[in-house]
């Protein structure tokens, strides 16, 4: 008996079976590149931002022994703890003393004394004047206090405000004082390498005769005016001329002097209280303990952090049970008939309306008619909570409709009424869902910024929330209003919030992974 062939042994068809095993193997190596490409996209981007906010995970003080004088800090008729806490000047009198009993030179030129003073923005001094108010029998002692330095001098000794060349001097040097008070530094081929330094300096950037080249050698900081390769001629800035004698080093400052937001004197100043140990690299704490501030070096983010929570458990508390009874209702009880095929429709229609919208209804529902209070989490949990409950009952909906027919039937067969069947069957079972979507529309809430700025939650908040009607902001919102703000330091300080906010985000989802394992039921 003869076979027949099979039709899949002819040419034409093993052609077209290695053409769709190929087609299988490119749509896998296709899927392979999308996740790697995703994947490469993230990293780069977690990368950025983390590169950015390392900076701000810490800051330099300047450690201060500073006599607590009384005179200053408590005169009489303001000897009061709540007044000595306010007392900004009288503190930050006692911090400008220490300065200018470390750098005499400043004491009897007005110039020099104002650029010393800005060493220290002037509200670092709350902390001398909380301490004072907080400790009385130390008042008339010498204590020794930290206090954070101006942020411009931060970003320099983190080597983030100017890009910066360096070159070794040799020890040996010849020092000898010049007529005009400048000083001269001799020594056979001691500055052959900051002379090539200058070289590929200017050859990078583009020769500018303005630029800074500072000569430090321990504490003493001198600025070069002449310079050839056996010698140069320096104004000292603080410190002895003597110690240049000894090994030194020359920082070659791309960025001309009048460009700057920090002076050569404050560098010297400052590279003057490193070489004492008096400037130290401490973990910026104050990130999470304070709230926002016109100074960046001072700022923190504890009023939007505790903004957002209650914002986000106002919005949880409304969109959550509304979204969840709602899509039972609709998936269960509800006929089937124009009306909730309208209703169903606009659910759909409101889950992609831009959220700017619900800024406006909430302008106009909440603050105008409502009366409630603006730039509240009140108010902001309401408004997220309009954006999130479309999303939940989408979410919930498909959850139930996940729930086997079966389900319904047993419950109903053994007694169970309707809502019994609901209640105690379904629900339960379709919860994993419910929290999935719940927790994720409120992830998206948590990141929403437009709708919050309508409402007024943009505004500066300088203490922490104590109730939900009381002034806060959230944290995309301090994201937003860091980033449009001048001082180079903002910009580690808002990929430090950024970092907050992820932080956030991943406990979320976390939150949504772990739920779903727990409640998870497989049919």
């Amino acid at each position: 008996m003869t076979e027949t062939p099979s039709t899949f042994a002819s040419p034409e068809a093993q052609k077209r079976l290695r053409k769709r095993r190929a087609a299988d193997v490119r749509f896998r190596w296709y899927g392979i590149a999308a996740i790697a490409l995703a994947m490469t996209a993230l990293i780069v981007l977690l990368g950025s931002i983390l590169t950015r906010a390392a900076s701000a995970a810490t800051q330099h003080v300047v450690v201060h022994e500073i006599l607590l004088d009384e005179a200053k800090l408590a005169p009489p008729g303001k000897n009061d703890p709540k007044l000595i806490a306010r007392n900004v000047e009288g503190a930050f009198a006692l911090i400008r003393d220490s300065l200018t009993e470390r750098f005499p030179e400043a004491r009897d030129d007005r110039a020099l004394r104002r650029e010393l003073s800005e060493m220290h923005t002037r509200l670092a001094a709350l902390d001398v004047a909380k301490f004072a108010s907080t400790r009385p029998d130390q008042i008339g002692r010498k204590v020794q206090l930290s206090v954070p330095i101006n942020d411009d001098v931060d970003l320099y000794l983190k080597g983030r405000l100017t890009p910066e060349n360096r070159a070794t001097v040799p020890a040996g040097l010849r020092v000898s004082a010049l007529a005009d008070g400048r000083f001269r530094l001799d020594g056979a081929n001691a500055f052959a390498a900051v002379r090539s330094a200058q070289a590929a300096q200017a050859e990078s950037r583009g020769a500018d005769p303005r630029r800074s080249i500072l000569l430090t050698a321990g504490a003493s900081t001198g600025r070069l005016t002449l310079l050839s390769a056996d010698a140069a001629e320096l104004d000292l800035l603080t410190g002895d001329a003597a110690a240049f004698s000894r090994a030194g080093l020359a920082r070659l400052i791309a960025l001309p002097e009048d460009v700057r937001a920090i002076s050569d004197q404050q560098i010297a100043w400052a590279l003057a209280l490193q070489a004492d140990g008096r400037v130290q690299r401490a973990v910026h704490t104050k990130l999470l303990t304070r709230s926002d501030s016109t100074y960046p070096e001072l700022a923190g983010a504890l009023a939007a952090i505790i903004g957002s929570l209650f914002t986000l458990i106002i919005t949880a508390a409304t969109a959550i049970p509304v979204g969840v009874l709602a899509a039972v209702y609709l998936e269960e009880f509800a006929p089937k008939n124009r009306l909730t095929d309208f209703i169903e429709v606009n659910i759909n229609n409101l889950a992609a309306v831009p959220s700017i919208v619900f800024g406006l209804l909430g302008l106009a529902v909440f603050l105008n008619v409502f009366g409630l209070p603006r730039s509240a989490p009140l108010a902001g949990g309401l408004v997220l909570a309009l954006m999130t409950i479309p999303v939940v009952i989408i979410a919930s909906r498909a959850a139930l409709k996940s729930v086997p027919p079966s389900i319904r039937s047993g419950a109903l067969a053994v007694g169970a009424s309707k809502v019994q069947s609901v209640f105690h069957h379904v629900l339960p079972l379709a919860a994993p869902g419910i929290f999935t979507g719940s927790i994720l529309g409120l992830a998206r809430a948590l990141g929403e910024t437009a709708p919050l700025l309508l409402i007024g939650m943009v505004a500066f908040v300088n203490r922490p929330p104590a109730t939900p009607t009381d002034p806060a902001t959230v944290l995309p919102v301090l994201i937003y209003s860091w980033s449009d703000r001048a001082e180079r330091a903002w910009e580690p300080m808002t990929a430090a919030v950024i970092v907050i906010l992820m932080v956030f985000l991943i406990l979320m989802n976390a939150a949504v992974v772990y739920l779903r394992r727990k409640f998870e039921r497989r049919w």
